[in-house]
């Protein structure tokens, strides 16, 4: 299954600058274990109003609950804000549609 996930960070006031940086380069190393395995598929950054920013990514797992693990066991999932979206295929996907 495919699925759309939107991620808004939400760091707690009073956490050292130090312990983000730590987390924030835990995080780059399990998205890359996550592509590796094939669960991340793409991942892109959506600027907010004011000077926040949105990730989205195109996740595949066998199912929500898969999903859910992979999800929860990010370094960042206590300070994530987390939206799934279940993708079904479409009809007229140009990438599976039949020539």
């Amino acid at each position: 299954m495919e699925f759309l996930v939107e991620f808004e960070l939400e760091v707690p006031p009073g956490t050292p600058r130090a312990g983000v940086e730590q987390r924030q380069r835990a995080e780059s190393a399990a998205a890359a274990k996550l592509a590796e395995d094939g669960h991340l598929v793409r991942l892109w950054r959506r600027p907010l109003v004011g000077d926040g920013t949105t990730a989205i990514g195109l996740y595949r797992a066998d199912g929500e609950a898969e999903l859910d693990d992979l999800l929860g066991a990010l370094p960042l999932a206590d300070w994530l804000r987390v939206t799934v979206t279940p993708l079904d295929a479409h009809a007229n996907d140009p990438a599976t549609a039949s020539r």
